[in-house]
């Protein structure tokens, strides 16, 4: 049975103050500012560990990785994805492909989006071909727009 799972995920972007690196699909990019939030607030792996979870009828990666739990403070989000298809094997499922979007004025991804998808797949345990990353604006409109953040979707196709 083939099962599909969506994912959807958003962070403002941190204070200069903050010396946050921006983090996304696990690869660090050179920004001024990184993403606030409780990881390493990498949007891109959020979404696509929502979708896995939601493709196998789990709860939401915020009741997996709670963010009152501090030892989960600053952890990869590679290992939230990598943890997300452990539960699939769990179930006696596989990934078959993972689709995603990330939606962001800047900073640019295309110079990113091959080792993107070799550290997705790696922590999804399937080959970098079934993992789509695509990059777009949100036309300046909006939060996304206006630069204040950073979003993405994705979506988990699941074979149980």
């Amino acid at each position: 049975m083939n099962l599909v799972g969506i994912g959807y995920d958003i962070h403002a972007f941190a204070s200069l103050e903050a010396q946050r690196k921006l983090i996304l699909g696990g690869v660090e990019i050179a920004h001024p500012v990184g993403l606030d939030g409780h990881s390493d607030a990498d949007v891109l792996c959020h979404a696509i560990a929502d979708a896995v979870l939601g493709a196998i009828g789990e709860a939401d990666i915020g009741h997996h990785f709670p963010n009152t739990d501090e030892t989960l403070r600053g952890m990869s989000s590679l290992e939230i994805v990598r943890r997300s298809a452990q539960l699939v094997a769990q179930q006696g499922g596989r990934i078959i492909n993972i689709d995603s979007t990330l939606l962001s004025e800047a900073p640019k991804i295309a110079p990113h989006l091959s080792a993107m998808r070799a550290n997705l797949a790696a922590a999804l345990g399937i080959e970098a071909k079934r993992v789509g990353i695509k990059a777009t604006t949100n036309e300046r409109l909006g939060s996304i727009g206006r630069k204040e953040g950073i979003a993405a979707m994705a979506v988990a196709n699941v074979e149980i």
